[in-house]
């Protein structure tokens, strides 16, 4: 498969990734009576990945994430050179996503991008007024983590055509622990899409979305690497 092609391919899936994760939260979260609430988020976030590892894994290896694609490059699944394609890939289909999203969210009467519109932040704009060490902590751990369920479901030796599922399902449970703490990230390019819009303090505190999930992905793919040799 070309570069071009899985780079595309990663574009698209990041833009689902980002409408679909964040335009739940910012659409449905809490709509009258039939909101969806923090489950309802987590488990669309966990779809998008779901339904776009079937539809562009075998193309791509479906990343969708900056930190995914760093954190596989660390653990030996991932060339180096591909990274310069992807990355630009994934944070424009972000942009993207959070494009669509504000011209659909921005219709409706009463509309504020005050109200976060699903951006990620710390201390006085984390949901639950968590700090900025509780946040750097929080989102080095579960991208780690994230990385590891990554690298062993899709380890050889695992059970085969499962992997979307176990990294779905990982990445919902990964939202239920942690959108009270940042909005929950562990991807760059999902935290930069949103904030591109919001400007201002989602901006300003956008590094800590880069660094803490780079970071936790690095030693969760070292990590693997470690555990599953032989």
């Amino acid at each position: 498969m070309t570069i071009a092609k899985r780079a595309t391919a990663e574009f698209f899936g990041t833009f689902w990734l980002v409408f679909g994760g964040c335009g739940s939260a910012v659409l449905a979260a809490a709509f009258p009576e039939v909101g969806i609430g923090l489950l309802g988020v987590s488990l669309a976030f966990g779809l998008t990945v779901l339904t776009m590892a079937y539809t562009i894994g075998h193309i791509s290896g479906c990343h969708l994430n900056p930190a995914v694609s760093i954190g596989l490059w660390a653990g030996g699944r991932f060339s180096f050179g591909d990274l310069k394609f992807y990355i630009p890939s994934q944070v424009a289909g972000a942009v993207t996503g959070a494009l669509t999203l504000y011209l659909i969210a921005s219709e409706k009467s009463g509309f504020s991008l005050a109200g976060g519109f699903a951006s990620n932040g710390f201390a006085e704009h984390s949901p639950g007024g968590y700090s900025l060490i509780a946040a750097l902590i929080a989102e080095f751990v579960l991208t780690m983590m994230f990385l590891m369920i990554i690298h062993g479901a899709t380890d050889k030796r695992a059970p085969q055509g499962f992997a979307p599922i176990a990294i779905g399902f990982g990445l919902t449970l990964i939202h239920l622990i942690g959108i009270p703490v940042t909005n929950l990230s562990v991807n760059p390019a999902r935290s930069t899409g949103p904030a591109v819009f919001v400007g201002g303090w989602a901006l300003e505190q956008l590094w800590l979305f880069w660094v803490a999930p780079i970071a936790g992905a690095i030693v969760g793919g070292l990590l693997y690497k470690w555990l599953a040799e032989d």
